[in-house]
């Protein structure tokens, strides 16, 4: 059994089978503290105790013990080795660090990123098309206006020219200039008939001379699958009320584009005003509009990509470079810390910074100072 002193640390061997059952006391030999010694529970026995003197006199003369292998349990019952070497028992400081500081607002700004983008998104999309449709509705008020000016400036020709014949409609100069006008860049305005007795329908003044008096259900094979819709529309007018709607038409390149057409019949007669054209020609602007919309977004988009790298990067530099040195100068304390508490009073406590790691640093220093400080004086002691 060890029996340690508790003023200035020196151990002594005893048995403890030679220990009474209320214990005993001697006095150390190098401080002279008297040190109380109970008996182990395991050890009593009520049929031979040995006199306190017995005992007293063999702990005087038992020799201080030599320090123990580094494996065994020093004064205080903590290993040598274990101080040197600790394994973490939880997530180190800078893995903290790196998650409230990193990770956290990593994820903050991303979703903020995002948000920010689809917002702003979602207002070009809708100013976008909230500005091509407006833009349609006025285009097709205009076309079907057209539409109408020109019916009501035909019947007032009509009236006042009776005598003049449908087949001369398109070679009267004055009165192509009326049922012929132009409607934004490209279009134009015709007049046809409605169908005679053999259901035929034709077109008596136009843009293009050869369509004129020609039965117009022939314009299928030219128009080939596009002709079903402009028929829709043309024909749409049998009832009397006004016809409009879209349709494709190949252009003279070959291209294919949607054509907006209002069919308005000319009051007490049996003539009809076509009034067409491309309605990408008023929408046009909208489109460019979109299309700057789009480039803005896009460049929005690595606008902020690129600050939120950059914000994150330097975040990331920060936290790993400013975690490396707190950590550093922790385990530098801990590595000091664990070299005093094994005996290496002088070990150097570096200082170098005024803050509370700092702080830390001078109250292990002043700890060692004390420390040896108490050493000094039990020697003196002895």
């Amino acid at each position: 059994m060890i029996v340690i002193c508790e003023d200035c640390g020196k151990k002594y061997r005893i048995d403890p089978a030679k220990i009474p059952t209320k214990g005993a006391k001697f006095k150390c030999k190098a401080c002279s503290h008297v040190i109380t010694v109970s008996k182990p529970p395991e050890t009593v026995s009520e049929t031979t105790q040995p006199p306190p003197a017995q005992i007293i006199n063999q702990a005087s003369e038992e020799k201080p013990i030599a320090p123990e292998p580094e494996a065994r349990k020093d004064a205080v019952g903590i290993k040598k080795a274990e101080r040197i070497k600790r394994t973490p028992k939880g997530l180190g400081l800078r893995t903290k660090m790196a998650f409230l500081f990193v990770f956290i607002p990593i994820l903050f700004i991303a979703a903020a990123g995002v948000l920010y983008l689809w917002q702003l998104d979602t207002l070009a999309s809708d100013i976008t098309n909230t500005s091509a449709k407006v833009v349609t509705e006025m285009a097709e008020d205009i076309i079907q206006e057209n539409a109408r000016a020109v019916a009501k400036q035909c019947k007032l020709y009509l009236t006042s020219h009776s005598k003049l014949e449908k087949e001369n409609y398109n070679t009267d100069p004055a009165f192509k200039t009326i049922a012929v006008q132009k409607v934004g860049k490209s279009g134009y305005t015709a007049l046809y008939e409605l169908p005679d007795a053999n259901g035929i329908w034709r077109t008596w003044a136009h843009a293009n001379p050869k369509i004129i008096g020609i039965d117009m259900s022939k314009l299928s094979e030219p128009l080939g699958k596009n002709f079903p819709g402009f028929w829709k529309v043309y024909t749409g007018v049998k009832a009397g009320t006004e016809s409009k709607g879209y349709y494709a038409w190949r252009d003279a390149d070959d291209r294919v584009r949607d054509k907006f057409m209002v069919c308005t019949p000319i009051e007490g007669t049996r003539y009809i005003i076509a009034s067409t054209t491309y309605l990408d020609e008023f929408t046009q602007p909208t489109k460019q509009m979109e299309t700057r919309a789009e480039k803005f977004f896009l460049n929005t988009r690595n606008i902020v990509f690129g600050i939120m790298g950059a914000t994150l990067l330097l975040i990331t530099l920060t936290v790993s470079v400013y975690g490396t040195r707190l950590t550093g100068r922790i385990k530098s304390l801990t590595d000091v810390a664990d070299r005093i508490s094994v005996g290496e009073l002088d070990a150097e406590v570096e200082i170098n910074s005024k803050d509370e790691i700092g702080d830390l640093g001078e109250a292990i220093s002043r700890m060692q100072d004390s420390i040896r400080l108490s050493i000094e004086r039990l020697r003196r002691r002895r």
